[in-house]
């Protein structure tokens, strides 16, 4: 990500995704400053994308895809509640970003199983270049 435009974008996808069962848990709210800080967003400019309805951006890259999809997942399972609307977001949302849905159907699964739900950043990108074979 290297405009404002996009890392905006990518926050603004994040915080929908969040409230997607109807509530901001304290943890997800949390992992959204973190991921904000780490894009060089500021305080009051993140506070402020969560009254804000701007439109997202295509991110064109795959490898940018692989890791959205993945941050979206990591705050599904933040606040240690699955809720049904977040599974059906989640899998909509890779859907729509054309990625592989058998790849994040395993992903997914992974992660429920792991014990801190974070897995390895190799075998995410395994998993999505086995299904090119």
């Amino acid at each position: 990500m290297h405009t404002f435009e996009e890392k905006r974008s990518l926050l603004l996808e994040m915080i929908a995704f969040s409230t997607v069962d109807g509530q901001l848990h304290k943890r997800e709210y949390e992992f959204l400053s973190i991921v904000a800080k780490e894009l060089n967003i500021e305080k009051d400019v993140f506070k402020d994308l969560f009254h804000q309805e701007l439109p997202k951006l295509a991110i064109k890259s795959e490898f940018q895809r692989i890791q959205q999809f993945y941050r979206l997942a990591l705050l599904m399972y933040c606040d240690g509640v699955l809720h049904e609307k977040e599974a059906q977001a989640i899998q909509q949302i890779a859907i729509d970003m054309g990625l592989n849905l058998i790849a994040t159907k395993r992903i997914l699964k992974m992660m429920k199983e792991a014990p801190n739900a974070i897995i390895d950043a190799e075998v995410l990108l395994k998993t999505f270049q086995e299904q090119y074979n």
